[in-house]
C-alpha cells in the first residue's frame, strides 16, 4: 500500500464520510420535494390517526398512483426518516412509518396550507437551474446566478407566470400563518393602530389575521405589485392598493413588512425605508418589520443552519447582494433613513425576529 507523502492530507474515516454525505446532500430537499407532490403527509395522517403504514399501504391511499413503486418509495422514507420527518418501526422485517412532528408541517390544513408549497415553491425548474451556478455570484456579483440561468430575474418571472405567483403566495401564506399566531398572542404592537398598511403583503394572510386580532382598526390596507395582487383573495375589511414600494408607500400610522427587505440589497433597502418613513405620521407612527437575523456567531445549530442556508437561496435566486442580515445591521439601516429608534423582539420564532423603527 502506497505510503502518503509527507504534508499531504489523510483524511480520516469520519472526515470521508462527512464529504460524502455534503457531497450527495442533494438527495434531501428531492426527496422532500417528492414525497410534497406525491402528497405522502396527507395519506399518512388520516385525519390525525397517523397510524404506523408500510410504504405499499402508503401507496395505496396515494392519489393518481396506481402502478406506483412501494420500494422505491419506502427508500425515500428511509432516508428521510435518518433527516427526522418520519418514524420508523421495524416488525418481523416490515418497516411502518408515521410522521414526526416535523412530517406533520407537511399535512394540508383545513385552509389549503402547509409548509409543502413551500418546499414546492423552493425546487420549481427555473429555481433548480441557478444551482448548478452558484459560483457565478462570487465571481461577478452584479448578476445572479438565477438571471444567468433563465435570462430573467425571479421577480419577473414570478409577474409572468400566474401559476409560480400562485405557488409563492401559497407557500408564504403556508409558512406565516404559524408565525403570525405566535406573534399575535403575546405581542402588543398593533394596539392602537388606525390605519395599517401591509407593505408586500402577497395573499393578505397575515393582514387578514391582524385584523381579526384587533377589530379596532379601521383601515387595513394590502399593498403589493398589481400582478400579486391579481391573484389574491378579496377579504372583507381589506383594501387591495397596488404599486410598486421603491416608488411610494400608502400612508398609515402603522406599517407592516414581513419577510421583504431580506431579498434586497442595502441601497435598495433604504429606498423601501425611506418610502416608508415618508407614508409614517411624524409623531406616534411605527414601522413593524419582521425578517430572518442572523446571529452574529456561526455555529452548527438547526436555527443558525437554516438562516445561513436561506442566505445562499437569496443569493442565487433573488438578489446576489441581497442578504439575511444581522440585528446591528437592521439598525444601522433604519438609522440611515431616519428611524432613531429601533426595538428588538426576538423570542417569538427561531427564524424570524420581529423589530419596530420609530421616528
Amino acid at each position: 500500500m502506497a505510503k502518503p507523502k509527507s504534508g499531504s492530507i489523510v483524511p480520516s474515516k469520519e472526515t470521508r464520510l462527512l464529504i460524502l454525505e455534503l457531497a450527495n446532500m442533494l438527495s434531501v430537499p428531492m426527496s422532500l420535494n417528492a414525497v410534497v407532490h406525491l402528497k405522502v403527509a396527507d395519506a399518512m395522517w388520516q385525519d390525525g390517526s397517523n397510524t404506523p403504514l408500510t410504504a405499499s399501504e402508503i401507496v395505496a391511499r396515494l392519489p393518481d398512483a396506481a402502478n406506483a413503486d412501494a420500494e422505491n418509495l419506502q427508500r425515500i422514507l428511509r432516508m428521510l426518516t435518518s433527516y427526522g420527518v418520519f418514524n420508523e418501526k421495524i416488525n418481523a422485517s416490515e418497516r411502518r412509518y408515521s410522521l414526526t412532528d416535523v412530517g406533520k408541517t407537511l399535512v394540508t390544513d383545513e385552509n389549503g396550507l402547509s409548509y409543502g408549497a413551500y418546499v414546492l415553491q423552493h425546487h420549481q425548474d427555473p429555481l433548480m437551474k441557478a444551482w448548478p451556478i452558484v459560483h457565478e455570484a462570487v465571481l461577478d456579483s452584479s448578476t445572479e446566478p438565477f438571471v444567468i440561468a433563465n435570462g430573467m430575474s425571479a421577480y419577473d418571472m414570478y409577474s409572468q407566470n400566474p401559476e409560480m405567483n400562485k405557488l409563492m403566495q401559497q407557500a408564504m401564506s403556508g409558512v406565516s400563518v404559524p408565525f403570525m399566531n405566535a406573534i399575535l398572542e403575546t405581542y402588543h404592537g398593533f394596539d392602537g393602530a388606525e390605519t395599517l398598511v401591509d407593505v408586500g403583503g402577497s395573499s393578505g394572510e397575515s393582514l387578514k389575521m391582524i385584523i381579526d386580532k384587533h377589530p379596532e382598526i379601521k383601515t387595513a390596507i394590502n399593498f403589493d405589485l398589481p400582478e400579486v395582487l391579481a391573484e389574491a383573495p378579496d377579504i372583507p375589511g381589506i383594501t387591495k392598493w397596488p404599486g410598486d414600494f421603491f416608488e411610494s408607500v400608502p400612508n398609515g400610522d402603522t406599517l407592516f413588512m414581513k419577510w421583504i427587505l431580506t431579498t434586497w440589497t442595502d441601497d435598495e433597502v433604504k429606498q423601501i425605508l425611506n418610502n416608508c418613513h415618508k407614508a409614517l405620521p411624524d409623531q406616534g407612527g411605527k414601522l413593524i418589520v419582521c425578517e430572518p437575523v442572523l446571529p452574529p456567531d456561526t455555529d452548527d445549530s438547526n436555527r443558525t443552519r437554516a438562516l445561513l442556508e436561506g442566505d445562499i437561496f437569496v443569493m442565487t435566486i433573488y438578489r446576489a447582494k441581497g442578504y439575511h442580515r444581522t440585528e446591528e445591521q437592521y439598525k444601522e439601516l433604519g438609522i440611515a433613513t431616519g428611524f432613531p429608534n429601533f426595538k428588538s423582539f426576538p423570542y417569538f420564532d427561531d427564524f424570524w425576529t420581529l423589530f419596530e423603527y420609530t421616528k
